[in-house]
């Protein structure tokens, strides 16, 4: 009983309405309401402000949501263990990935998918922001970011690749096709970039102020789709992380060009350190661990120029 308590407050606190968590946990409201009052009384507090409906969670209610997180995937890394031990494993996978990455999490979760056919995964595109909030209240099990956010410190951590960025470009002009290529001769084109918010627009915006010039931005999307697009049917130039060839290693119509200096970032896995990983992480980082990404982001330039 008390690990569905333990769900019942966890999907409350999810859809902040007592129907809605009922429905989620299918039960009726009363059984899921008198469930939550008799975790009340066995822990002695009020966890929730109740009036005709849901009003929040009170004070000590809010700090053992946490605790109550806590213990939902311990419960579920149990189950997962256990079914390990039948070489089955099951349950959901929940992978946050920041928007440049997204190309890549295939390489990542194919593999496992084809090891393990009996596992859910569950992908979110987050600001590292928002992937490290979650990591750290159990809404995640792994996240795919920059590495070398200070704030990573105390969290598990497996390089996977440093991206590269590249002038990405329909029918480049002449002039651009160099093996010297540099911000600079980037000062005249249309570009199409992420929007300022992205913390990938934040390291392109740098290396322009870098070269002293102010690029001639266009468009502004948050869809590194929409970039492609623009690129390949708009005469528009981009500038993108080459993991991002991996999308359009398969079509002819754009070119990637590297730029000098370098721009590049350590990505890499990350998950919150734990005594006892949960096996659903060990089977990921274990795949992971095996992925020679490097090589392969790096020869789609080669493949392309």
């Amino acid at each position: 009983m008390f690990i569905r308590q333990i769900h019942y407050l966890l999907a409350l606190s999810k859809t902040g309405h007592f129907g809605r968590a009922a429905e989620a946990c299918y039960v009726s409201q009363p059984a899921l309401s008198s469930a939550i009052q008799h975790l009340e009384e066995e822990l002695g507090i009020t966890i929730v402000q109740r009036g005709q409906r849901f009003h929040g969670f009170t004070t000590d209610g809010e700090r053992l949501l946490k605790w109550a997180r806590m213990l939902a995937q311990d419960w579920e890394s149990m189950k997962q263990e256990a079914a390990q031990c039948h070489r089955q494993l099951t349950g959901t996978l929940r992978l946050g990935a920041i928007p440049t990455t997204l190309a890549v999490t295939p390489l990542l979760t194919g593999p496992f998918q084809h090891d393990y056919p009996g596992v859910g995964v569950t992908l979110i595109s987050l600001s590292s922001d928002e992937m490290i909030r979650q990591l750290d209240s159990f809404e995640l099990d792994l996240g795919l970011t920059y590495l070398d956010d200070p704030r990573l410190k105390g969290f598990r951590t497996l390089p996977l690749y440093r991206e590269r960025h590249v002038l990405l470009a329909r029918s480049p002009a002449p002039r651009l096709i160099k093996s010297n290529l540099c911000w600079r001769d980037l000062a005249e084109l249309p570009l199409c970039l992420l929007t300022q918010n992205m913390q990938n627009r934040r390291l392109i915006d740098a290396a322009f102020r870098e070269a002293d010039i102010i690029p001639n931005v266009v468009l502004e999307t948050d869809s590194v789709f929409a970039l492609y697009a623009h690129v390949r049917s708009a005469t528009l130039y981009s500038v993108v992380p080459h993991s991002l060839l991996n999308l359009f290693e398969m079509r002819q119509e754009v070119t990637a060009l590297p730029l000098l200096p370098e721009l590049s970032r350590e990505i890499g896995l990350i998950a919150r350190r734990q005594e006892l990983a949960p096996p659903l992480q060990d089977a990921v980082w274990h795949i992971a661990h095996h992925l020679n990404l490097q090589h392969r982001f790096d020869s789609l330039i080669a493949m392309n120029y």
